[in-house]
């Protein structure tokens, strides 16, 4: 639905470190679980967007979620988020655990960054997140500097009394 712009957005005036925050909160035993440290750059202040809230609390469970499974044993995932110029950008950056390739458009449906696994991924998770963060009006990138793998959302910043 998203992909063919049927989804039905409840666009919000939304505060992204509050929902990084509780996405972190909920996600507390999967991140346990995972090989991998945890680190956050989330400032204290609102930084408020105009998006809706259980699609974008979709897209970060995805997110940290990958970043937790397919990161390198003993690194670190940060989860960030900065406003600036008007732009609020919230960022997850990771070592993979495999090498990666820049053939790779890991936001192709059905795409998996590696053709073995059998996790029981269904190679959704980027595109979903991606999908869900353009009906929002946010902009979705991904980057890959050797095994580094950076995925930025970001969107118009919004001044907290105005959506």
């Amino acid at each position: 639905k998203a992909a063919s712009g049927q989804l039905e957005v409840k666009m919000e005036l939304l505060d992204l470190g509050k929902l990084l925050w509780q996405t972190l909160a909920d996600m507390e035993e999967v991140i346990k679980r995972s090989p991998v440290a945890l680190k956050t750059e989330i400032p204290k202040e609102p930084v408020f967007v105009g998006a809706d809230g259980q699609r974008m609390y979709r897209v970060f469970q995805n997110l940290i979620g990958n970043a937790a499974k397919y990161s390198l044993e003993g690194s670190r995932v940060y989860v960030t988020l900065k406003e600036e110029g008007g732009i609020a950008e919230a960022g997850v950056k990771n070592t993979s655990s495999r090498e990666l390739t820049g053939e790779i458009n890991f936001a192709e449906r059905f795409v998996r960054g590696d053709e073995s696994r059998t996790d029981g991924g269904s190679g959704l998770g980027l595109s979903i997140a991606q999908s869900f963060t353009e009906a929002c009006g946010g902009t979705f990138s991904m980057e890959t500097i050797a095994d580094l793998f950076i995925v930025t959302v970001a969107f118009d910043a919004e001044r907290g009394d105005v959506l």
